[in-house]
């Protein structure tokens, strides 16, 4: 009963979070002082409590060099005209005949490049919105395809966090789990691809009078070097160097363009990378080239670290064994599958964050997956065909409700996602048809 008290109180502070957008870690810390409240009257020792804490968190500091890293590259990326000249090329090269095909796979290449999908949906999702504001066509399907096509990056991106994250915690190296990725997300991209190109011919989109792309030509020096940055991330990841050197050398190249090419001073290109891009107030564009900086991903970092340490209160204590009881019923690869997407479900619901979702599924289901003998690699690909494409669909997680709040829809965007939905159910009926490997 105590546990269902922390279960009711925690849900109602995280979604209260997130539905006011404050940072998520202040009702995290609040749920966490209930469970140990709650842990110290079930009679565990206070000293225990806090090193299953620490123990866990742990976890999570292999990957905070990247995340900090990641938020450098963002606005480096800002500053040197690399963002706008992707979206520029995109905007500009858009047939409005074929738009909402196009809104997906324009989404899904800028989310790779920059590997987060707050910043997709945050630079070409509003831009793709308002080249379509004012076409008649339903929002919600334009918002849909968006929304997808930034997971598709999150997903796979060598600079994903929760890719990156995914890959820390299942101690898995990540090349060959954006390869595996690739390999299961290929169908579910296909015909994602083909239903927004049937909604695309039903829905034409007129482009009319939008003066974006010579906005950003006019506030940025747009010419081929601006792409060197993107390029080499590409190029370095492509020969497998390893992430972090790739996004310092990304990182240098962007500074020297913003320096020599956009004209900052370097006092400016270190503040941008410290606390995020932002242009003047009166610039139009102000909404649409903003944000990264390692001060925002160090509040990401925050919550990673204390939904780790959560995780290792709920791995020391056991107080989740009911759902093992539940995943020990499992015989099979498919109902393990299964087993796992309905966690990430729960875990989605109940920990409003994409992080927790991750977390949290990772720790109840791992003990199982080496049972059947399944390696990490397959358990990091699982996460990320569940508990990654899954979080944005619940309303209430920030992982959908943040892009929604930024593209000025509401939960109905949903049912046009997708690629988000596709993925875990085509791996469930491909793995369901699998055949067993045979016993000698």
């Amino acid at each position: 009963m105590d546990l269902l008290f922390f279960v009711i109180i925690s849900f109602i502070l995280l979604l209260i979070n997130a539905i006011k957008g404050y940072f998520i870690v202040f009702p995290l810390l609040a749920s966490m002082v209930i469970l140990i409240a709650i842990l110290l009257r079930r009679g565990f020792p206070l000293k225990s409590l806090i090193q299953m804490a620490v123990t866990g968190s742990q976890k999570s500091f292999s990957v905070i060099a990247i995340l900090l890293l990641i938020g450098a590259v963002m606005a480096i990326w800002m500053a040197a005209g690399t963002v706008p000249i992707l979206v520029y090329w995109g905007i500009k090269s858009i047939d409005p005949q074929y738009f909402i095909f196009w809104a997906f796979i324009l989404t899904s290449v800028i989310s790779v490049l920059l590997g987060t999908s707050f910043g997709a949906v945050s630079t070409i999702g509003i831009a793709l919105t308002i080249a379509a504001k004012g076409s008649g066509v339903n929002p919600n399907i334009i918002a849909g395809a968006i929304v997808a096509g930034a997971y598709f990056g999150d997903r796979c991106s060598p600079m994903s966090s929760s890719a990156n994250l995914i890959a820390a915690i299942t101690r898995t190296e990540i090349y060959t789990n954006l390869k595996n990725m690739t390999v299961t997300g290929l169908l579910p991209l296909v015909v994602s691809s083909l239903l927004y190109l049937i909604l695309s011919l039903a829905n034409p989109v007129e482009l009319s009078g939008n003066n974006l792309a010579l906005e950003l030509g006019t506030a940025f020096n747009l010419n081929s070097i601006t792409f060197l940055p993107a390029l080499t991330i590409l190029i370095l990841c492509v020969l497998r160097v390893e992430v972090k050197i790739a996004m310092a050398v990304s990182i240098i190249a962007g500074s020297a363009i913003g320096i020599f090419v956009q004209g900052y001073s370097p006092i400016e290109i270190l503040q941008f990378a410290i606390a995020g891009f932002k242009l003047e107030d009166t610039s139009s564009l102000k909404d649409i080239v903003a944000g990264g900086g390692i001060l925002s991903m160090a509040k990401v970092s925050v919550v990673v670290i204390v939904s780790t340490a959560f995780a290792g209160i709920f791995a020391g204590t056991r107080i989740l064994e009911f759902v093992e009881v539940y995943l020990n019923k499992t015989r099979s690869r498919g109902d393990l599958f299964l087993g796992t997407t309905v966690i990430s479900i729960f875990s989605a619901a109940f920990g409003c964050t994409q992080t927790i979702a991750i977390i949290l599924t990772h720790q109840l289901v791992e003990s199982k997956y080496r049972q059947q003998k399944l390696d990490d690699t397959q358990l990091a690909v699982d996460l990320e065909n569940t508990a990654v494409v899954i979080s944005p669909l619940i309303p209430w997680n920030i992982a959908g409700l943040v892009p929604a709040t930024i593209l000025s829809v509401n939960s109905d965007f949903i049912p046009y996602a997708f690629y988000l939905y596709l993925i875990p159910l085509f791996n469930l009926i491909q793995i369901k048809l699998a055949k067993p490997p045979q016993k000698n």
